[in-house]
């Protein structure tokens, strides 16, 4: 007879891989969203299983939902989840990341506008996005529109700070 441990296998970092974000932009009912994407590479010493495993560790960690539902992270001051808008740059931050991306001025301006970004953390690897080389739109919309991905994904609405306040 064999039987399964109930206890939770350890956070590892390292099954991350490579995990990168990218800002785009995109017209909805009331003006423009701006959208930034956090995904991995699968990279890791575990391939793409063990990323997805990891990145759905680190969101239900930090009380992040993964599925189809929004959280409104502007009415949760206490959210471990951080975005600061800078120089061009977004910088989110959270326990074990700590990510920053260019992003276009259309972006700069849909956030200012806002207050906020719409923020999507995909479990699933995105293993065809290169480090460092621009991803083509329609690449990004065929995964960032996946409906596996979209479910399998965290949500949130996340108040954009800057250093001046």
């Amino acid at each position: 007879m064999t039987s399964t441990s109930s206890q939770a296998r350890p956070f590892r970092a390292v099954d991350l891989g490579t995990l990168a974000v990218i800002a785009f932009s995109g017209e909805v009912p009331d003006g423009d969203m701006p959208y930034l994407l956090a995904y991995s590479l699968g990279d890791g010493e575990g391939g793409p299983e063990a990323a997805t495993a990891a990145i759905e560790q680190l969101l239900r960690n930090n009380g992040l939902p993964v599925g189809d539902s929004l959280l409104d992270g502007t009415r949760q001051p206490s959210l471990p989840l951080t975005l600061l808008v800078e120089a061009g740059q977004a910088v989110v931050t959270m326990p074990y990341l700590n990510a920053q991306c260019v992003v276009p001025p259309e972006w700069l301006a849909a956030v200012g506008e806002r207050g906020y970004a719409y923020f999507l953390f995909a479990t699933r690897a995105w293993p065809e996005a290169e480090p460092g080389k621009p991803v083509e739109p329609e690449s990004l919309a065929a995964f960032a529109g996946n409906e596996e991905i979209l479910l399998s994904a965290a949500h949130v609405l996340l108040p954009a700070h800057s250093l001046r306040g």
